[in-house]
């Protein structure tokens, strides 16, 4: 059996030891060690990286009690020098024990026990059960976990019979029966845990609630903890700096610069949208003007779809005509008819674009098609310009 080193300390780094067993899967090579620090993956921590003897490890399970370390490939020596990704690892161990101070923070402020915790790579969250949790309670509870960070509360780690445990104010009581593990906030919470965990609350540096949300009846708090916090800050500091020198504005002014900008924005939109329907109302004559039949058919260099569906709209509102466009920008075709009978695009999208490498669909009054190709574009263009 593997000596469990990350419950003697979870701030061991480096170590020495003897690989006892080497396996060979068809997902790669795994190491049994003799003693291990690196933690696998379990109670929603993720497992530890680093190097036995150089070479990456590129995964821990837990299989049967047997810890097996996944690697690159296997060392030709018995006797090797391990080292942890002591970054990830504290990392982790900061998010993990934020985790147990924000849910008994949760159930102490807001009466709402934890039902799950994940540990993800960029944030945590754990899920309370409560059905709603508000912005003012949000910021209250970020108020209160932070004090007790600032308080430096001692972290323990112990183990205890069954029997112990059922006289500890445990939230909830283990599925283990031998040799429970016992992480303990001094003053706040008692937490049957097998994960690593820092020595003190100060070690933590700062919990950072993100957001929270409706999951399945339940809440879920989004969050993050020491270095993945101060790195949060750091990037909000970096986009309100863009923002200010982007609007000349200091950063308590940007807000209303942004608004002030949105309301700009919304007026030339505005001015914009009647010059196109200008536009497009002296094109739709010119166009109803040299039509062949009743084909309106014309090759735009750089109108979008949305502007060719527009213009379509005002030239089939005008007569029974057959409107086909294309768009060389984007490589897409438009097609569509006026009048209650007649042609039904889609129809004819479906049963032709196949053959042009195109993809699209529609109504009877307008389809719409997008090309991989220019050329493809064009083909299908000229193939229904003949067809109509």
């Amino acid at each position: 059996m593997t000596k469990k080193l990350y419950y003697e300390s979870a701030y061991i780094r480096e170590w020495k030891t003897q690989i006892t067993r080497r396996l060979e899967r068809e997902d790669g090579t795994y190491l049994v060690l003799n003693e291990t620090a690196f933690y696998p993956h379990g109670g929603g921590q993720p497992c530890d990286l680093g190097w036995i003897n150089k070479i990456p490890v590129l995964d821990v399970v837990l299989e049967e009690g047997e810890i097996l370390h996944k690697v690159e490939h296997s060392p030709e020596v018995e006797e090797v020098d391990c080292r942890l990704h002591w970054d990830r690892r504290f990392d982790h161990m900061q998010q993990h024990s934020g985790q147990h101070l924000l849910s008994a923070m949760c159930l102490e402020a807001c009466q709402a026990e934890t039902l799950s915790f994940h540990l993800g790579e960029d944030y945590a969250t754990i899920d309370v059960a409560r059905p709603d949790l508000p912005k003012d309670q949000l910021m209250m509870l970020e108020l209160e976990v932070n004090d007790q960070i600032y308080l430096n509360r001692k972290v323990t780690n112990y183990v205890v019979t069954q029997a112990q445990a059922a006289e500890l104010p445990l939230v909830k009581q283990p599925k283990v029966t031998d040799d429970i593990r016992i992480v303990e906030i001094e003053g706040i919470e008692y937490n049957a845990c097998g994960g690593t965990h820092v020595s003190a609350t100060g070690e933590i540096g700062m919990i950072k609630l993100l957001r929270a949300e409706k999951q399945k009846g339940h809440m879920r708090i989004y969050f993050k903890c020491g270095y993945r916090a101060l790195n949060e800050f750091n990037a909000g500091v970096e986009i309100l700096g863009s923002l200010a020198a982007r609007f000349n504005t200091g950063k308590e002014e940007i807000l209303d610069r942004i608004e002030k900008w949105d309301q700009e924005q919304k007026q030339l939109q505005a001015e914009l949208n009647a010059v196109k329907a200008e536009n497009d109302a002296y094109l739709a004559e010119k166009l109803l003007a040299d039509r062949q039949g009743s084909l309106v058919k014309h090759v735009f260099t750089d109108k979008m779809l949305k502007d060719m569906q527009n213009l379509a709209a005002k030239l089939t509102e005008q007569g029974d005509v057959i409107v086909l466009f294309m768009s060389n920008s984007d490589h897409k075709v438009l097609l569509a008819r006026g009048g209650e009978d007649g042609l039904a695009c889609g129809a004819f999208f479906k049963q032709h674009l196949a053959d042009y490498r195109g993809k699209g669909g529609g109504s009877d009054k307008m389809a719409q098609a997008g090309f991989a190709t220019r050329e493809d574009a064009e083909a299908f263009y000229q193939f229904a310009a003949e067809s109509l």
